[in-house]
């Protein structure tokens, strides 16, 4: 029931990760039953492959994180998470309220043992293969030591889920001398560089595009805004693009030669790639989509649940922060 355009994208993003996955994918719908079958049925869906659970109630965007657990305990956040819990479900994805879905997953799942604080990472694209930043928002104030697990589970996403066996860990900071920073990264430039981590110091913003790090590692204050300020990239550059091909004809045909890299590399930038960023640190699976997810952003979440599933990057997170 989450998301800005559910509950069709939903049903229509999860019916497409069934499809495509060829039967391998079961996917439960889990929310308001009646509105949930009104859209399979206005869409002319097929059930197969999935199931409706009810739930009675929904957090909304300006809810409190805390209400899925306290104020609205018949959520779908709330009863999604409980089902993967309880082993009814392997994974969970919701494009609902961030701070709900973040908080609800730690407390109904758990955190893994080593784990300070559960982070969200998010792929950032770059001239190379894509940036692993985290945190990308779970956490605004943090300390050293959140920063260094960061660093840490992001380090193994990377190598688990891109098959970069030593991925090169950066400390987002405001220059690339390892004086430079604040109290909290200095700290933390400290413990990242005492690791065991491929660990090439300090990057400032400029590195991100260049690719010069492959994971990026800040507090979810600065890191929501460097996330935020990149999804507005494309859409400058398409009004930039259509106001200067408008300038005379032959502008225009540039512009007409010009559109199919341009299409590439807008896709490249598009979030809906990448649906959803995840969450790490906790005893499950659990995804955060967009508020503005499309159909074809739920049905990445739904197939980046499923990789995480099989390549186990819980397991190797959690035999990481052990050691």
């Amino acid at each position: 029931m989450g998301g800005d355009h559910a509950p069709g994208a939903v049903v229509a993003g999860a019916a497409d990760a069934v499809r495509e996955s060829g039967g391998r994918l079961t996917v439960a719908l889990v929310g308001q039953q009646e509105r949930i079958e009104r859209e399979l049925k206005a869409l002319g869906i097929p059930g197969s492959g999935m199931t409706v659970v009810h739930a009675a109630e929904v957090i909304e965007m300006h809810d409190a994180p805390t209400a899925a657990l306290k104020a609205k305990k018949g959520s779908s956040i709330s009863i999604g998470l409980g089902m993967h819990r309880e082993g009814r479900a392997q994974g969970f994805v919701s494009a609902g309220n961030t701070g709900a879905v973040l908080s609800a997953s730690t407390l109904i799942l758990g955190r893994l043992e080593g784990v300070g604080r559960p982070t969200i990472g998010a792929l950032v694209p770059t001239a190379g293969s894509p940036a692993f930043l985290v945190d990308a928002g779970a956490n605004v104030d943090c300390r050293p030591r959140h920063l260094f697990e960061f660093g840490v589970m992001g380090s193994i996403y990377v190598t688990t889920m891109l098959a970069i066996p030593s991925p090169r860990v950066g400390l987002l900071s405001i220059g690339e001398e390892e004086t430079k920073g604040n109290e909290v990264t200095l700290e933390a430039h400290a413990l990242l560089k005492s690791s065991t981590l491929n660990f090439i110091g300090n990057v400032e913003g400029r590195d991100i595009l260049k690719g010069t790090a492959d994971v990026v590692v800040c507090d979810g204050f600065v890191g929501n805004i460097v996330l935020k300020f990149g999804e507005s990239v494309p859409a400058f550059l398409k009004a930039r693009f259509t106001s200067y091909a408008a300038g005379n004809l032959s502008r225009k045909v540039v512009g007409l030669i010009a559109r199919s890299g341009l299409r590439t590399v807008m896709k490249e930038l598009d979030y809906q790639e990448y649906g959803g960023v995840p969450v790490l640190g906790v005893r499950g699976v659990s995804i955060i989509g967009h508020g503005g997810s499309s159909p074809k952003a739920i049905k990445n979440m739904i197939l980046r649940a499923e990789e995480m599933i099989h390549r186990q990057v819980n397991g190797k997170i959690q035999e990481a922060l052990k050691a």
